[in-house]
This record gives structure tokens, sequence and C-alpha cells, in this order.
């Protein structure tokens, strides 16, 4: 799996690459004329720390192909983000883009432990998105049948899962709940083969985990990307499930503070940026991704020597703060795993009532739970390990909406 003496020539790769956008991208030209920063300046891949972030905002301006650095006529696919925020991004790529995309996909099955016998279920949404096509190039080149689904369909989606044997379920960890839980409803858990399930495009927790597994009675894996990175498939864990390798041959890895931009100690959580090393069709330089995680120092247990970050923990623009105190969901996740009849899902509402923040948590229970003890244990407890006091709504399981992409948890209405 491991090129070994590809990743030996990371500094050439990167000082390749910076000529690269130098020379081709009219987006980086005009950004490092405007800083005043020059080809003669970046000598190794410690200069990297004179080059400017790149961030979202600007790819957006950069709409619709300003980001294209090569000639057109290599170009031979574009992708883009969901635009839900704003204007989309577009990011073309060149078949050497594809080919390095499936590759990492590929080590991404093999870290799950995949194989060309395995029939692989895709249930992410195909098109301008990135997820579909992503997890069904890697899986054919690794030589799995694929079962090219798409989102949606729960009853077409369960049909094909237990007719075709589907061993490999690919998912959002939330359409993966909605499945494993109607897998349990309509007692199907003895029909199904599925021995490994590959969800991403979202954070998701120990408990949400835990309960798909059992419910599936399979072995899930934590993978991540994002459309400016190619896609899915630049991380997953391994049967260890103690970090996500990342792929160094294609992507540098910087952890940063996100206040100040400086680089953090290793084992440190701060905000992921990449910068890609091969790509062609529209490279990036110390892209800011908004993902908070760390670095994990030493080899892992697995033997492979591909480094690995920690699973993201929360997002720079999806932490809030309330009464004084910052709130990840990741906290959230990790204050109800520990909690006895606590289901995985919850919502957390915040709003201004008389002038001061307000925090409602509704959090699912199992029905002999929904107690007032429960309710006020839940309620300690929160105050206790997140720090600020919070109104406890039960519900039963089942009650909160479930999503077939990704679930919105937090939703902070003070405007």
């Amino acid at each position: 799996m491991e090129r070994v003496e590809i990743r030996q020539l990371k500094e050439e790769l990167f000082l390749s690459q910076i000529e690269n956008v130098f020379e081709n991208s009219p987006f980086y030209k005009r950004k490092y004329a405007e800083a005043g920063i020059s080809l003669r300046d970046i000598k190794s891949l410690s200069d990297i720390k004179k080059l400017p972030f790149t961030t979202k905002e600007e790819l957006r301006e950069a709409y619709p192909l300003g980001l294209m650095s090569t000639d057109e006529k290599k170009i031979v696919r574009i992708h883009s983000s969901s635009g839900t925020t704003g204007i989309p991004v577009i990011i073309p790529y060149t078949q050497k883009d594809v080919d390095d995309w499936k590759e990492m996909m590929k080590r991404c099955y093999q870290f799950a432990g995949v194989t060309e016998l395995d029939r692989v279920q895709v249930t992410p949404g195909y098109g301008l998105w990135t997820a579909g096509i992503g997890f069904q190039l890697g899986a054919e080149y690794l030589g799995a049948m694929v079962i090219p689904m798409g989102p949606g369909n729960t009853e077409k989606q369960l049909q094909m899962m237990i007719d075709l044997k589907s061993t490999v379920i690919v998912a959002t960890s939330s359409y993966g709940l909605l499945l494993a839980e109607e897998v349990v409803k309509r007692k199907l858990k003895d029909k199904i083969h599925l021995r490994v399930g590959i969800f991403g495009s979202e954070r998701w927790g120990d408990k949400q985990r835990s309960i798909i597994e059992e419910y599936l009675g399979i072995e899930t894996f934590d993978i991540y990307g994002l459309t400016e990175i190619y896609g899915p498939g630049i991380a997953i864990d391994c049967k260890y499930h103690n970090g996500l390798h990342y792929f160094d041959d294609y992507l540098y890895f910087e952890v940063v503070d996100p206040q100040t931009g400086q680089e953090v100690p290793d084992g440190e959580f701060g905000e992921l940026v990449i910068t890609t090393l091969q790509k062609e069709g529209a490279p990036l330089i110390r892209y800011r991704t908004r993902d908070i995680t760390r670095k994990i120092n030493g080899v892992c247990q697995c033997g492979s020597t591909y480094p690995r970050i920690d699973r993201i923990v929360g997002r720079t623009d999806d932490m809030v703060k309330v009464k004084g105190v910052n709130i990840f969901p990741a906290q959230i996740d990790t204050f109800l795993k520990d909690l006895e009849g606590v289901g995985s899902e919850y919502q957390v509402i915040i709003e201004k009532v008389d002038f001061r923040d307000k925090l409602t948590l509704k959090v699912e229970v199992e029905e002999q739970f929904y107690t007032t003890s429960m309710k006020e244990l839940i309620s300690h407890e929160f105050k206790n390990k997140i720090g600020v006091s919070a109104e406890v709504i039960l519900c039963r399981i089942g009650e909160l909406p479930r999503s077939e992409k990704k679930t919105k948890r937090i939703f902070d209405l003070r405007g």
C-alpha cells in the first residue's frame, strides 16, 4: 500500500507544486503578487509558513473557473461544493487528479479491510457532489462490486442490501443510523450480510458509532475528505480506530491556532490546513479547512507509517459561545456517550430570552429512562461537564428527525 520512495520526495513535490502555481495559476499569481511573495522566497518545505492561507471565501470569489491552473484541454471533470451557504466552489480535475483520487480511495478501502470479493453499496449523492462517484471510483479500482444506489429511497436500499448481499455500506453517519434503525425495526438483521460500514461527510460521535455497529453487526470506519481537496478518501481510520491515517505523498497537513494562524505543537487541537502536493486542475496551498483536529505522534499499532490526525471534533464555524463558554458538538457527544439509556441523537437550541442566553437540550432516551430523575441527571451532568446550564427535554428514541444527508444538531437562534 505504501509507496515510501515517493513520500521521501515530499519536499520536491512541494517545491514543484509551488513552481506550478506561480507559473500556471492566475488565482495564486495574483494572490502572491498582492502579498509581495516571489518564487525565490520559497526554497524548502519549511518556507511554507511564508505563504498566506487560502480561504473558502477566496475560492467562492474565483467562481466559476478561476481556480483552473492548467490548459483546459487537460480538464476532464468538475465537481462542486453544495453552495448551501453561498456561491458554490467549482473544482476542475485533470485525468491525473482523478487517478490520484481513486488511488487514495482504494487505500481507504484497504484500511477498512475491503477486498475485490466485497459488494459495496454506495448511498451518497452523485452528480456535482464528490461523494458518490468518489466511493465508486475507489471500489472499482480495488476490484470490488459496486452497487451505485445514490441517496434516499430507504425501501429500495434495504431490498438491494438483502437481495444483492451487500457486504459494505457507504453513507453519511446520519443515513447509516437511519438504515440501522430500520433494519432493527423491520427485524432484518438476520437477512443482511453487511460486515463493514464506511461513514463520512460529517462529524459523528462514539455513541452513534456504537449504535450503528450493534444494530447492523458491522465494524465502522470514519473517512475524511472535502470537495476542495479531491473529495472523500484523503484520510481514514484503521482497524485500531486510533486516529485517521492520511496520505502524505499527496497532501501536506498543518494544524494551526484558528485565531493566530500559528502552528500548534503536535498533540494539540487546532484548525487543519491542507496543501496539495500533486494536484493539477486546482492545486490549493495552505487551505484552511475550518475542521478542528490534532496530529497524533508515533507509529500506529496497525504498522502503517502513514501519519495520523485525530477524528474531527468540530469546525471553527460550528463552535458556539454561550454565557462566555465555548461549546463544540463533540463535547456533547462525549458527555452523552457515558450516560446509560441515552441515544445518540440530540438537538441544542440557543435563544435570547430577556436579553440572556438560554440553552435547551433535546435528547433521546430509551423508554425505561423517560423519567424525571433522568432529566435531572442529564441537566446536572451537562452543567458539570459543559459548564453552562441547560433546560433538558427528553424525547423517545426516533422522535428527533433523521436525515439521509447530514444532521444539523446545533441551532443558534440568537441572530
